[in-house]
């Protein structure tokens, strides 16, 4: 695995740190799934997208059901990127984006991680 890029950003006092990475297996989204976690302790939320050859998962870790994991996979799967993962790791702020603002939020991410 390798970390190619990051990126960050606010909305209304949450952070928002995206991680672009190349993997090589789905044993690889796990050890940067728990490395990021012990990294970011105060984060409440890491969901994230990947795709290696023809499996793809995704997860919106604890993040209303399609409004984290699915906008990322999109934007993954648009940029045709294989053997890929973004990593959104969320730390709220305090004020409620509801869910169209998280799914904007996460699709930005996404965008500006791969550019």
């Amino acid at each position: 695995m390798k970390l190619l890029n990051t990126y960050q950003f606010d909305v209304k006092k949450s952070k928002f740190i995206s991680y672009f990475y190349q993997i090589d297996s789905k044993n690889d989204v796990k050890l940067i799934f728990d490395q990021l976690k012990k990294e970011h302790k105060k984060a409440k939320h890491i969901p994230y997208a990947y795709f290696i050859q023809n499996t793809a998962g995704k997860s919106d870790d604890k993040e209303p059901s399609n409004t984290a994991g699915t906008p990322i996979f999109h934007i993954l799967e648009r940029s045709n990127y294989r053997n890929h993962a973004i990593f959104v790791v969320r730390y709220f702020g305090g004020i409620k984006l509801g869910a169209g603002g998280l799914i904007r939020s996460y699709q930005e991410a996404a965008k500006q991680v791969l550019s």
